[in-house]
């Protein structure tokens, strides 16, 4: 007998629809996007955002090609008001850009929040109240009647607040929240009841935000909901509808593309699906999706190791290796039949075709990955021995994506002298290809200063007759030496993958660090090696920019 009581648990009741035109719909457009990063997505975190954290982030969303994003909830917390505060103040946020700011139907609140908001050009105003029947009986014990007064209530505040601050452009935005707990007539009639006070126009629409709050049924039935909801609403040539869909059935994409299919114009997400529980609808594998067929999604996705590093950092959370789209493994063939279809394919391809290489939906290029990347090796293939070597005998516990890196490199190497390359050749070849490399910077000396969270770094490098100081700051020395290095040869880093171990078991052993950087839009890996780890980090990158002057060179 199952131990699973699942007789607790009752089958969501579907739509009573007998009429369904979205079935045969086909998205031909990207929607408006709308970037909740910075609020739905930090209130998730373990650690919220810093202030350097949150801009940081910020400017990603911006150079994505975001055009709204929500920025906070101003009146919940003191670092929030002061992100927006420092958003308007220092002239930070593009004249195409409208930041978004959330509230509750609060005066008090709304108040704070209008406040936050003063000498901004371009705001949404994102009102919101619970109109589900759990939270109306077993939360707010209120009627109906009592929750629709409170939506109301509300929208004539947030009208009264805009009014007196006519310098900045204003945009309504209304949410019934936890949408898929509430009834579809109750819904329809409480946003009609805010519309009445908001009085939108085709000119000036309102945004109807109809979130999955908690995910509760199958994509099917929110695309029922999202299509009942277009044909019953009021003004729906001045309505903006809008999906905010959580992942907690695993869905959230495939609920917000059939709800787009369903009429809605607008979807609220954050990069790579950060957010409470499951998370929220990843922006990009949904731009993604679009992109695959032939979609212009709107943004620019190009340089997804910025992406990737950017919100890892901020967030401390990884991205999965089979993420779809951006993960380290998701363009990997490690069967040979695979490789051989993938070979076969990208032989036949010629650029300017469309696209059809079996097995890679997309061309890995398009997100800033290499071919190289593709053809992975593992041990079934004859070259996972190579890490294995290298460990048992001299300790270096090499990173899969730097096996698959130096891989090619002893498989050359083998080719050429039509043998056995032995254990004392791989290590030779490891070492000249990323420890040694030719011309690489040499570190003479660095301080580091621990101010406030914040690292300081001072460092001299020398090359032949060449001495230089460089300096900056940063969260970890790491950060700071990008940055020194950014500052001095204006070159474009994103560490993307980093690894570090002992080779010893006291404290005189000699630590190595593996790191592959993306300079420039290319992909370098490198290695240091040294008794301070720190040092080992620093001797890895400058092999890695060696590498990447050697290469631009030739």
């Amino acid at each position: 007998m199952s131990i699973f009581d699942y007789r607790k648990y009752s089958p969501y009741t579907p739509v009573k629809k007998h009429v369904r035109r979205w079935p045969d719909k086909i998205i031909q457009k990207a929607p408006v996007w709308c970037s909740v990063d910075l609020r739905d997505g930090n209130q998730a975190l373990i650690e919220p955002l810093a202030p350097t954290q949150k801009l940081e982030f910020f400017n990603l969303l911006v150079d994505i090609g975001l055009k709204e994003i929500e920025v906070g909830f101003p009146a919940a917390s003191k670092p929030d008001f002061d992100f927006v505060r420092q958003l308007i103040e220092e002239g930070l946020i593009p004249n195409d850009v409208t930041i978004q700011v959330l509230t509750q139907a609060r005066e008090e609140l709304i108040a704070k929040t209008f406040e936050a908001l003063k000498g901004a050009n371009s705001v949404i105003i994102h009102l919101y109240n619970s109109t589900s029947v759990i939270q109306r009986e077993q939360v707010f014990c209120k009627s109906k009647q009592e929750i629709k007064e409170i939506a109301v209530q509300g929208a004539v505040w947030v009208k009264e607040y805009a009014m007196r601050q006519p310098e900045t452009k204003w945009q309504f935005q209304y949410s019934p929240e936890s949408f898929t707990g509430t009834e579809l007539e109750y819904a329809v009639e409480v946003c009609n009841a805010v519309n009445a006070v908001w009085e939108p126009t085709p000119s000036s629409p309102v945004i109807i935000n109809l979130p999955a709050t908690v995910e509760m049924s199958t994509p099917n039935v929110y695309a029922d909901q999202i299509e009942w909801m277009c044909d019953h609403i009021a003004q729906r040539d001045s309505i903006i509808i809008s999906l905010h869909t959580h992942n907690d059935r695993g869905c959230a994409i495939a609920a917000a593309e059939l709800g787009l299919m369903a009429g809605a114009d607008r979807i609220e997400g954050t990069l790579l699906g950060n957010g409470e529980r499951t998370g929220n609808m990843d922006i990009v594998i949904a731009a993604m999706n679009l992109y695959s067929q032939g979609i212009d999604p709107q943004l620019n996705l190009m340089n997804i190791d910025r992406i990737i590093q950017t919100v890892e950092s901020c967030t401390q959370l990884k991205v999965h290796p089979r993420h779809p789209y951006v993960g380290e493994l998701v363009f990997a063939a490690f069967s040979g039949s695979h490789q051989d279809a993938i070979n076969k394919c990208l032989a036949k391809y010629q650029q300017g075709e469309t696209w059809r290489v079996a097995y890679l939906p997309i061309d890995p290029r398009d997100v800033g990955r290499t071919y190289q990347e593709v053809i992975r090796i593992n041990s079934q293939s004859g070259k996972g021995g190579i890490g294995y070597v290298l460990a048992s005998k001299y300790g270096w516990q090499l990173p899969r994506w730097m096996q698959v890196d130096f891989s090619p490199v002893v498989q050359y190497e083998a080719e050429r002298i039509e043998s056995e390359v032995s254990v004392e050749v791989i290590y030779a070849l490891f070492k000249n290809n990323y420890l040694n490399i030719n011309n690489a910077w040499k570190i003479g000396s660095f301080n580091i200063l621990n101010d406030n969270k914040i690292v300081k770094l001072y460092i001299t490098l020398t090359r032949e007759q060449c001495t230089i100081t460089i300096q900056a700051d940063g969260q970890g020395p790491l950060e700071a030496f990008v940055r020194a290095l950014t500052q001095q040869f204006g070159y474009h880093i994103d560490i993307v993958s980093y690894n570090e171990h002992t080779l010893g078991v006291n404290e005189n052993s000699e630590a190595i660090t593996y790191i592959q950087a993306n300079i420039n839009g290319q992909r370098y890996c490198a290695a240091g090696q040294s008794r301070d780890i720190v040092q080992a980090s620093f001797l890895a990158l400058l092999n890695a920019i060696a590498k990447y002057e050697r290469i631009k060179v030739d």
